[in-house]
């Protein structure tokens, strides 16, 4: 979970443009309450460096906070925006 101006920001696409560049699996979305919510699954050190971006995000955003959750890999494949 990714807090702060992260909503028409290109957040979204330049999240799954770095993704698939690193080759990790998941998804990202926009949430109803302004903050962007992404999934990511794949070779751990690909994953760390995928949450690091999320704590900058693209050069429009403006991340206060982010949430990481630790989750079981589900065998996720490709990367998708989603709604």
């Amino acid at each position: 979970m990714v807090f702060g101006q992260v909503q028409g920001v290109y957040f979204r696409h330049t999240c799954r443009q770095v993704a698939t560049e690193r080759r990790v699996a998941g998804w990202v979305r926009n949430r109803p309450d302004g903050a962007v919510e992404a999934v990511f699954e794949g070779d751990p050190d690909q994953v760390r460096e995928m949450v690091a971006w999320a704590h900058r995000g693209p050069a429009m955003a403006r991340v206060d906070s982010v949430e990481v959750h630790e989750e079981e890999p589900e065998g996720l494949a490709g990367f998708t925006i989603t709604r």
